[in-house]
């Protein structure tokens, strides 16, 4: 370790990243798979990194843990040089989700999850204490998940799973590979909801590769695209790269439909909420019809002990009830404030309501949002003809500019 480290115990909850000059050149080839690259990747921000197949991006993020050693170049994690101290420890100083959850077969959840925390030593209680805690975190309940095994979970599960086991140390930094690339696409977009209210509650850093552009925007609070030898295209916030690609290559990898592509940057959490009754279990159906009446409400919200939302109940549902049950209605139209505003009104549309439940802190419920406001912060988001200007971090590779909006 070299003299200015720190020891896991005291290492931040989020950790700046910092490429210097990094070059990975691979035996028999004439040309590097990643060229002199310098990237800034702020602490407790989730940067995306996006190009071709076979650009380097892989190889980048790889690089940030050791998994592939750097040619030239250092790294830093705060004012660390990781490229002086064992592989081993720095890797377990940072979590790693790749497609699928890369989970191991024969152990089980708990087992998954207590992999690094038991290779630092921690006592059993907290150990345990701490896989209950993130199972809750990626919203599995602990006494239904712990003692499953992998081939006993949906692939969604299982990659909830992955990023709890990322996260069981509480790592500064998130390396995240394809995570959501194996799965189908309404699991995929619950899974980015799941990973955006989670960054929300642990503020990581994160440095995620996608090759689907959407996702970047969606998620990402930073984007870097990159063309062959991780050249850096540009490197700026998805409002900018939308509105002002930095040149031909950028626009190309947009692709079309860039101005509908704007809808996922505005999220649920930015417009305004509609109140609704709320009921629990146990409660007189009666009671509850006469407080949606009193208020001209056609629904009530039917909430568990944790404020969750368990259904949503019609007049006409109600009026067939003497007590509400405490079912759980799995197909709830419902999103998380962090949710995009896109995804907000697919929500509406596939479930056939004109209005969605939304979900805050541990998935409490906070409030309905209707399809009348999203088509009306849609329509002002298209009529905005500026974008706020902000400081960009550092990006760029030798002999070329990848600064908000620079060109190569």
């Amino acid at each position: 370790m070299s003299e200015n480290s720190s020891p896991p115990s005291e290492i931040p909850a989020s950790s700046r990243i910092l490429l210097d000059q990094v070059t990975k050149r691979y035996p028999g080839q004439s040309k590097p798979a990643v060229d002199g690259i310098t990237l800034e990747i702020p602490a407790g921000k989730m940067v995306m990194l996006v190009g071709p197949s076979g650009c380097g991006k892989t190889t980048t993020l790889k690089m940030i843990n050791r998994l592939i050693e750097p040619t030239e170049g250092r790294i830093m994690l705060g004012d660390e040089d990781v490229t002086n101290i064992d592989g081993d420890q720095l890797r377990r100083r940072m979590g790693y989700v790749i497609q699928a959850g890369g989970l191991f077969p024969h152990m089980s959840v708990a087992a998954n999850i207590a992999i690094v925390p038991k290779m630092l030593g921690w006592s059993k209680d907290r150990i345990q204490t701490r896989v209950d805690e993130l199972l809750e975190l990626v919203s599995l309940e602990p006494d239904q998940y712990r003692d499953r095994f992998p081939r006993e979970l949906s692939g969604g599960q299982q990659q909830r799973v992955g990023v709890a086991r990322a996260l069981a140390a509480d790592p500064p930094v998130l390396l995240m590979d394809e995570p959501f690339g194996a799965v189908d696409p309404i699991t995929r977009q619950r899974l980015q909801d799941e990973l955006i209210r989670i960054q929300e509650e642990v503020q990581k850093t994160i440095v995620f590769v996608t090759h689907d552009f959407d996702e970047a925007v969606k998620l990402g609070d930073w984007i870097v695209i990159f063309s062959e030898g991780a050249h850096i295209v540009q490197y700026d916030t998805p409002e900018r790269i939308l509105n002002a690609p930095a040149n031909s290559f950028v626009e190309d990898f947009i692709g079309a439909g860039a101005g509908l592509k704007q809808l996922t940057l505005n999220r649920v959490r930015d417009v305004e909420l509609a109140p609704a009754i709320t009921g629990s279990p146990g409660e007189k159906a009666a009671d509850v019809l006469s407080r949606i009446k009193e208020a001209g409400h056609g629904h009530a919200v039917i909430l568990d002990a944790h404020k969750r939302p368990l259904s949503w109940l019609s007049r006409r549902q109600l009026s067939r009830l003497d007590v509400i049950p405490a079912t759980q209605d799995h197909n709830l139209p419902a999103v998380i404030e962090g949710s995009t505003l896109s995804d907000a009104l697919d929500t509406m549309l596939v479930s056939s309501a004109g209005a969605a439940l939304v979900t805050g802190r541990r998935k409490a419920f906070v409030g309905v949002i209707t399809v009348e406001v999203v088509m009306e912060a849609i329509t002002r988001s298209r009529k905005a003809s500026s974008l706020a200007n902000g400081d960009s971090p550092v990006g760029t590779n030798t002999g070329s500019i990848g600064v908000q909006g620079g060109t190569e």
